[in-house]
């Protein structure tokens, strides 16, 4: 029981690297999209970024999030996993039961409550790091940069100890009530329909889904996710882009009313295409890397231990 604990922790691993390095090209435009200025549509913002800093700029702070998301992947999977076994044992006490739909709601939602208090920082720099490179002058914004044409940060730990000093503890969090109402259902309708669609799609008599069902599983969950978390997505990457320059929002409510009174209702809708494209290939990713290295393990597990 011990082992396997740690099992989907380390599962979680591969399935968040895995993830990165599909999604964080989308993941920048994503960003650009939802707090930058002057890109227009999704088309026009991957065109400009490709025109102006190449390949090379879709790829913008990905070493940090490779490492970070690698490590808050496994702690989701892990706590999600454990969670919804714990639950399970208390409830049936016998693990291999199959998990109830209020078990599993109830994992998610710990799962995203935990990811939070790692995420929010996570997040905060990789914005910060994929904002950056936003002209002054485009973003209208009459703020000399401390040294005029470079950039604020020169690299995630630079970002992180400059935020921490010139905000503080509170800074580091910043967007952690949005990210809070994001991730809470957002894993729920992350979870619940993963696993839904994948006993739908297994067929009968097979005791565990085959690739192709994990990785159409997958994806559908993360588009649904993805596509429902959008608002407060764009409220959380509002919040955490604030403050490279100047700050403009005091919290999540005000900078709700103050998107709303400035471009409408639609701003909360930036970026729902590209959040619902790039949600199944990562979703994919992750839960393919998860499923398939957790039964690689279990699979050396009993060769080591017959």
């Amino acid at each position: 029981m011990g082992s396997l604990q740690l099992q989907d922790f380390a599962a979680g691993w591969v399935g968040g690297a895995a993830s990165v390095v599909v999604g964080h090209p989308l993941d920048t435009i994503k960003t650009r999209l939802q707090a930058g200025q002057g890109y227009g549509n999704t088309l026009n913002c991957v065109l400009t970024v490709y025109r102006n800093e190449s390949v090379a700029g879709f790829f913008k702070g990905m070493a940090f999030p490779l490492a970070s998301i690698a490590v808050y992947n496994s702690v989701v999977f892990g706590v999600f996993s454990n969670t919804q076994r714990l639950l399970s044992q208390l409830r049936h006490g016998d693990p291999p039961q199959e998990p109830a739909l209020a078990d599993t709601a109830l994992a998610s939602m710990v799962a995203g409550f935990i990811s939070v208090s790692i995420g929010t920082p996570v997040d905060l720099v990789k914005i910060r790091l994929q904002m950056q490179t936003q002209p002054y002058i485009k973003a209208n914004i009459k703020v000399k940069p401390t040294v005029p044409g470079l950039p604020a940060y020169r690299g995630p730990i630079h970002c992180f100890r400059t935020v921490l000093q010139k905000e503080g503890i509170a800074g580091i969090y910043r967007g952690a009530g949005a990210m809070l109402l994001r991730d809470v259902p957002g894993y729920c309708l992350y979870f619940i329909p993963y696993t839904f669609f994948c006993g739908w799609i297994t067929p009968d008599g097979c005791i565990s889904p085959n690739p192709f069902s994990i990785w159409l599983a997958g994806g559908i969950a993360g588009a649904i996710s993805w596509v429902t978390a959008t608002p407060m997505d764009v409220v959380k990457s509002r919040l955490q882009a604030d403050g490279v320059y100047l700050n403009k929002y005091k919290g999540t409510l005000d900078c709700i009313l103050q998107s709303y009174q400035h471009d409408g209702l639609k701003v909360f809708f930036r970026g729902i295409t590209i959040n619902a494209v790039r949600g199944f290939p990562v979703s994919s990713a992750m839960f393919l890397g998860y499923e398939l290295s957790l039964k690689a393990m279990k699979r050396g597990q009993t060769e080591t231990n017959p």
